[in-house]
């Protein structure tokens, strides 16, 4: 490829509205162009590195035992409705009507569509297990698409889908698929842990995510640097911090704070530790045909609420909301900021129901703490369990792990980084082949249902991933694997000198004889500007031939990610490049 031939548009500035580095390198570089909030053309050079992604995915997938086919991207709504997501899913998923009024979605992902499949081609236990994949466009009508190709709204997606005849098969084909992916991430030359994590709306039971490490990350990955633990924090098991509730020390006294809402600002009022205030958060349930029930949640001052954690206990699977301030002024008698556990069995007059207290584990072994005393503008300190109050209904982990908690294996402390997930697993058991009736014939003949995984990568999103991982003032540092071209031969002056195009060509025609991706820059550009072009686009390899060079039989070959420069010989240029390229991790 000759540079002169190939779109190549790059600018000085970036958009107002690209936010983090991905999307202002993706940008600059003539990666990308905005079309709408959330969606991308992706250009020539793009494109490139999407491909690379691809074909190493494809051939881990392939090696893996997957079957490639392809999924529609609209999907028609009856299979939603089969499996009950057409209105569990949310306003992420985009619905829309043909000329004949029906419904259908635009996906972004395929679980009705592979479990249709399967039901209608797999009829025999013989058939399994089986899993399929696709790489396919997906939408997501993102209330606020943002960071370019991040968050976007379309974007491509690999998802695979494994059929087994029982747990055990689906628990060896999740191994599979997740050895599957520690070699794609490793191979696409990314930083990453495999953690944890909760199902989410694709629903499960076991989940991992791939998270890339980086600043930019939305998720917080917990992980314990002795040992193999890493978590989601929506999922990091948060200890209890109180090893036994000491006895009461103070009597509990009523104090005028006025103005304080926040424990943060009522442990300065007080002059104590954040650690001794205790937060009140009410949230509603509202089971069906039945009274809505009122929740006190404790939390310490210091921390905060992890609502996944709460969603997954009893009676929270239906879903809940924080109380509006009606709820709250009819059950605690005064407003945010003063609410507290304390004496709630007299304020019940006309509540529908008591009020049930959730305590944090850490809370449930606090004394002599602070609480809102249900009055407005008031506190309680020296609040104490059993003396002041009653034992919470129910204690458990609803909070977030902090930096410093204990880990899991008790010889160490837990760390938090942050990460951008970039694949996730899902073992799902039979959520989808129950619902849509997908069942095969087993070996004495009756029928059961299939047990199924869930494999998705974001193959666009570990473009951006890459970039937000490694790059410099200067621009994006590929790894070799998805760089858009691994060296660019820079010819200066190659309208001017016949020994440079000479030398140029030669080692341009080699390294694509020998299978490297590599640009031959003939574009007569000022060397400055060519460099810096290049730079910002993040080749891994530059090597730089011109006339002052060849009078000294030298070429320059340049690191894009150190700097590290060269000058080789031009008989050995050719040995040099390769040899350079085969210590970089590809």
């Amino acid at each position: 490829m000759r540079a002169s031939a190939f779109h190549l548009s790059t600018t000085k500035e970036a958009p107002n509205d690209a936010e983090i580095i991905s999307h202002q390198y993706m940008m600059r570089s003539g990666m990308i162009r905005k079309l709408a909030g959330g969606i991308y053309s992706y250009m020539p050079l793009g494109l490139r590195v999407i491909r690379k992604v691809e074909a190493i995915v494809r051939q881990e997938m392939n090696d893996a035992g997957a079957l490639e086919l392809l999924m529609p991207v609209v999907q028609p709504a009856e299979l939603w409705v089969e499996s009950g997501r057409w209105e569990q899913y949310g306003p992420e998923l985009l619905r829309v009507k043909d000329r004949n009024g029906r419904d259908f979605v635009l996906q972004p992902t395929s679980e009705e569509v592979i479990t249709d499949i399967a039901r209608n081609e797999i009829q025999s236990w013989r058939q399994l297990p089986v899993n399929f994949y696709h790489i396919q466009t997906k939408f997501r009508d993102e209330r606020r698409p943002r960071f370019g190709i991040m968050r976007g709204r379309e974007f491509t997606m690999k998802d695979a889908y494994s059929f087994d005849r029982n747990i055990a098969g689906a628990q060896e084909s999740y191994r599979i698929m997740f050895d599957a992916y520690q070699r794609i991430f490793s191979r696409v030359g990314l930083m990453f842990r495999a953690v944890s994590a909760d199902t989410g709306s694709i629903g499960g039971s076991q989940s991992h995510e791939f998270q890339v490490i980086a600043d930019i990350g939305e998720d917080l990955i917990v992980y314990d640097p002795n040992s193999d633990y890493a978590a989601n924090i929506e999922l990091a098991v948060a200890p209890c911090l109180i090893a036994q509730r000491a006895e009461p020390v103070h009597t509990m006294n009523k104090v005028h704070t006025p103005g304080v809402k926040t424990c943060e600002s009522l442990a300065t009022f007080l002059s104590l530790p954040l650690s001794q205030t205790v937060k009140s958060i009410v949230v509603v349930t509202e089971p069906a045909d039945q009274p809505v029930e009122v929740h006190l949640l404790m939390i310490r001052g210091d921390h905060e609420l992890n609502e996944v954690k709460l969603g997954k206990l009893p009676g929270f699977e239906i879903g809940f909301r924080l109380a509006n301030e009606d709820e709250i002024l009819n059950h605690f008698g005064a407003t945010p900021g003063s609410l507290g556990p304390v004496g709630l069995t007299h304020k019940q007059a006309g509540a529908t129901q008591p009020a049930r207290i959730i305590a944090d584990l850490t809370v449930a072994n606090m004394h002599d703490f602070v609480v809102g005393a249900n009055e407005t503008d008031f506190h309680l300190q020296g609040v104490n369990w059993l003396r002041d109050l009653p034992e919470a209904n129910l204690i458990a982990d609803i909070r977030n792990v902090v930096e410093g908690d204990q880990a899991p294996s008790g010889k160490g402390t837990l760390s938090i980084q942050r990460g951008i997930e970039v694949g996730h697993v899902f073992y799902l058991g039979t959520k989808y082949s129950k619902a849509l009736n997908a069942t095969f014939l087993d070996e004495t003949g009756k029928p059961a249902l299939m047990e199924m995984g869930c494999y998705g990568i974001g193959v666009t999103r570990i473009v951006g991933a890459a970039i937000e991982q490694s790059h410099d003032a200067r621009g994006i540092i590929w790894p070799r694997a998805i760089a858009p071209f691994e060296v660019v031969v820079c010819a200066l002056g190659w309208g001017k000198s016949e020994a440079v195009r000479e030398a140029s060509l030669a080692l341009y025609n080699r390294l694509v004889a020998d299978g490297v991706d590599v640009i031959l820059d003939d574009r007569d550009q000022r060397p400055g500007v060519m460099f810096a072009e290049w730079e910002l686009i993040g080749v891994p390899l530059r090597v730089t031939i011109g006339d002052r060079g060849l009078a000294q039989g030298q070429f320059e070959i340049v690191h894009r990610a150190n700097g590290e420069t060269l000058l080789v010989n031009t008989d050995d240029a050719y040995t040099q490049v390769l040899e350079e390229l085969n210590q970089m991790t590809a």
